[in-house]
């Protein structure tokens, strides 16, 4: 290949940062640049496609299994790649922010995966994208540490041999990337994060024996990892690498994404590594893709929506059944749960409740699971050692048993649990919360011993906006309350005054929580819905 004209690609409106020249090389600006030039009008096309499906499931509260694919469904011969050595065993995967400290952290955490993001978990101000980078680059070469300016506590890395597999997972393909712009056209925030990591670490990773690996988020359709796919080809013979060392893993976390899984496997099967069942945003898409489809889809309480509820069972084990038959990792969902170092009662339940939600994982026939915080690596890798004993994995466990019908992935009617007021105020409290972190550059926040985020806060407004709009009623002290627009905004000022009053005035004024109170209420009442709450809250994200 004829080496590529030299980057116009512009660093706009970004303050400049320690070190940011070792990631925006000219050498790596050009690659961006060339991905950009070659994927974006794609991307445009697929987020149009986007909006054209949504506006179908509108007209028809329906959604099947697509029958132009079902040559590829229907053929039992063909699997994904095989998986290479440092993905074969993903029993326990700690995700989170790609902060120096969470790097070496999540690293040095017993995992035996870290999902290190750069998505639901991390603002994207510039400094968090371009240090993320570093921070990764900086552990592939043995020169992190980290010192705690409060407690002075150092960190270091362990052992090359006791550190966890990096999976990188992108911002998704709706996000764009401010500071970086092309002829006065912002770059899409994937191809970013991407290319910066794929171009800067993808010959140290195979040296290491390590990647590149990717998970992939927010996945609508099997085009959308078509997309990828060629992505990966392009990039792999871009810096000379040979095609198939690239590894994804898929996060179905979309409704439509989920009628879809052999077919995301199958355009991806070279590169292939397993499904992911995301729980919070898969379920703010149900929300999302049929808000006007009446009572028979409104989810009750988040909390109230376990994956025991028949239509997320049905979700979980379509995902087993798929994934082991084509030979892929079928990977659990989210333990979000963070221990309190004051309160050792509160840690018994939820302990307990971890457990047997990862017992319940590795008996259904997942391969690993996910976890949010160090402390409850062992809890969940006790669960997995205890089916898989010294496999890797349970691959070969086929679930020929599962059989899922189109409308068993949508029958939320099949739920007992109904909405409450008090799942209304948690919503709002959640939201403000999350939001106020968000814009101050935090994208992983513990709000009430739970770690939250961008997906978390998504669901969050999704069902305030769904709860007004279905004219949901509930029950509250002895009276039927109906949810609406000034009840949620009475509920909004209670929390903004409780929040003043828990931190005081001075952190108060120091924080933005007028700002979230106000981005929360338009997200959540507006008419017109919001695809992401990340959209809007770009736009007044600063850095």
């Amino acid at each position: 290949m004829s080496a590529p004209a030299p980057s116009p690609l512009a660093v706009v409106d970004a303050e400049p940062l320690p070190r940011q020249d070792e990631v925006l090389t000219e050498a790596a600006l050009t690659f961006v640049a060339e991905l950009h030039r070659r994927f974006t009008p794609r991307r445009d096309e697929l987020l149009a496609r986007r909006a054209e499906r949504r506006a179908e499931i509108a007209r028809t509260s329906s959604l099947d299994f697509l029958p132009e694919t079902a040559a590829i469904r229907a053929d039992d011969s063909w699997r994904v790649a095989p998986s290479p050595a440092a993905l074969d065993d993903r029993r326990v995967e700690i995700t989170g922010p790609t902060d120096r400290k969470m790097t070496v952290n999540a690293l040095n955490s017993g995992a035996r995966v870290w999902l290190a993001d750069f998505e639901d978990a991390s603002a994207p101000t510039w400094e968090n994208v371009i240090l993320g980078q570093l921070n990764l680059s900086d552990a592939y070469h043995g020169r992190i540490d980290f010192t705690d300016p409060r407690s002075g506590k150092s960190y270091a890395l362990k052992d090359a041999d006791a550190l966890a597999t990096v999976v990188m997972r992108p911002r998704g393909w709706h996000l764009a990337e401010r500071h970086l712009q092309l002829n006065g056209e912002q770059v899409p925030g994937a191809l970013v994060d991407f290319g910066l990591y794929f171009f800067h670490n993808a010959k140290r990773l195979i040296e290491l024996g390590k990647g590149p690996y990717f998970y992939l988020p927010k996945t609508e359709s099997h085009l959308e990892a078509r997309l990828w796919n060629d992505v990966f080809v392009f990039a792999q013979d871009y810096v000379g690498i040979p095609r198939g060392t690239v590894r994804a893993t898929v996060l179905i976390e979309t409704i439509t994404a989920a009628y879809e899984m052999e077919e995301i496997l199958y355009e991806l099967r070279d590169h292939a590594s397993g499904l992911n069942a995301g729980r919070w945003d898969y379920l703010f898409s149900i929300v999302k893709n049929f808000r006007d489809g009446g009572a028979k889809f409104v989810l009750p309480d988040r909390n109230a929506v376990t994956m025991t509820a028949p239509f997320m069972r049905a979700y979980t084990e379509l995902l087993v059944r798929t994934c082991h038959k084509r030979g892929a990792h079928a990977i659990g969902g989210m333990a979000a749960f963070i221990p309190s170092r004051h309160d050792a009662e509160v840690n018994k339940v939820a302990f307990e409740k971890v457990k047997a939600d990862k017992d319940r994982e590795a008996h259904d026939g997942f391969d690993g699971s996910w976890v949010a915080h160090p402390d409850l690596v062992p809890i969940a890798m006790a669960s997995f050692d205890a089916v898989l004993g010294d496999r890797p994995n349970q691959k070969d466990r086929l679930r020929e048993d599962v059989s899922v019908a189109a409308g068993d992935l949508t029958a939320i009617d099949s739920l007992d649990a109904r909405p409450t007021y008090e799942g209304l105020r948690n919503a709002v409290q959640v939201g403000i919360r999350y939001i106020e972190a968000w814009l101050r550059g935090m994208g992983a926040v513990a709000i009430f011993n739970l770690m939250e985020d961008a997906a978390t806060a998504e669901i969050s407004r999704s069902q305030i906006w769904q709860w007004i709009n279905a004219g949901v009623e509930f029950e509250h002290e002895g009276r039927t309350v109906r949810a609406t627009g000034e009840l949620a905004r009475a509920l909004a000022a209670d929390e903004l005054a409780a929040i003043r009053a828990e931190i005081g005035e001075e952190a108060f004024t120091a924080g933005r929580w007028q700002q979230a109170h106000d981005l929360l209420l338009t997200v959540a009442l507006d008419d017109d819905y919001a695809d992401f709450l990340t959209l809007p809250a770009y736009e007044q994200l600063r850095g």
